[in-house]
């Protein structure tokens, strides 16, 4: 499946790299590098996050750094959706809207 980023997901994953690059720009590489590898796996195994309540929509935590991937498929376009990427310990007000 290819991997898409909604515009949520997307400035999720810049938001992420722009907090940590306070601290490291080396850090901020790791991480967003991290992710990416989880969610190209992810992505070759689509079904492998847990069903949500919202329907049509899975979670999964990626390998390093416990990040919350909140996902969908859209088979149609054999598309591995991201919706939003949140830190576990960050406040959110619709986690995946």
């Amino acid at each position: 499946m290819k991997l898409r980023f909604s515009p949520r997901a997307a400035s999720d994953l810049v938001e992420i790299g722009d907090y940590i690059r306070s601290e490291s720009s080396h850090g901020a590489r790791r991480v967003r590098d991290a992710i990416l590898e989880s969610l190209a796996l992810a992505s070759n195994f689509p079904l492998i996050g847990r069903r949500q309540a919202m329907s049509g929509v899975r979670k999964l935590i990626t390998r390093r750094y416990r990040y919350v991937v909140y996902y969908t498929l859209d088979e149609a376009a054999d598309e591995f959706v991201v919706l939003s990427i949140r830190h576990p310990k960050r406040r959110s007000s619709s986690t995946h809207r």
